[in-house]
């Protein structure tokens, strides 16, 4: 099915491009490979008049709102170096992009993710970024149970490894939205 994307309603929201997440290892591509798709992707949604909005996770200063559920597998600490929240350079941001700071995984919650798409007439979200099976899939959940139609860009996100990419997007992401390349979502957005 040919992919047609109204750049007027929609956004390409960049999930967690920031220094501290793509100096980790990801697959089934690289980090730079993600970022160099996600920096096309956002220079063409910017020359089509579209939303770009860049997404980046890190606590408050006193890490006093992480989350701290008892697990069998307890994630790492989630933050390193100063400049771990910092976005990619190549990606901005622009004076018009939206950013967003999340405090867990997905980017709706307790942010104003919905509420600045919502005010701008968004109704589709492009969506990218690393980690494919983390804050990539948390935000399409949240999305779908909001009405978003989605395309979830494949070779533009990553995950810790290649089956829990694999997985998502050969699972998930075909029961809420659609899965497409780089190649498709910008020639849709010409």
């Amino acid at each position: 099915m040919e992919l047609k994307i109204d750049p007027s309603k929609a956004a390409l929201v960049v999930i967690d491009l920031q220094k501290g997440i793509v100096g980790m290892p990801a697959a089934p591509r690289s980090s730079s490979e993600v970022v160099t798709r996600a920096t096309q992707l956002a220079a063409a949604m910017r020359a089509a008049g579209g939303t770009v909005v860049l997404v980046h996770v890190t606590p408050s200063a006193d890490g006093r709102d992480g989350l701290r559920p008892i697990t069998d597998a307890p994630a790492p600490p989630g933050r390193g170096a100063p400049d771990w929240a910092d976005f990619v350079p190549e990606l901005g941001p622009e004076a018009n992009d939206i950013l967003v700071t999340k405090r867990q995984w997905g980017a709706f919650y307790g942010t104003e993710l919905d509420l600045q798409l919502r005010r701008r007439g968004v109704d589709t979200i492009i969506l990218c970024g690393i980690s494919t099976n983390i804050g990539v899939e948390s935000t399409a959940r949240d999305a779908f149970e909001r009405g978003y139609q989605q395309v979830f860009v494949e070779d533009a996100m990553a995950a810790r490894d290649a089956d829990a990419h694999l997985h998502t997007v050969s699972t998930l992401f075909p029961r809420i939205g659609r899965v497409r390349s780089t190649e498709d979502v910008l020639a849709a957005l010409k």
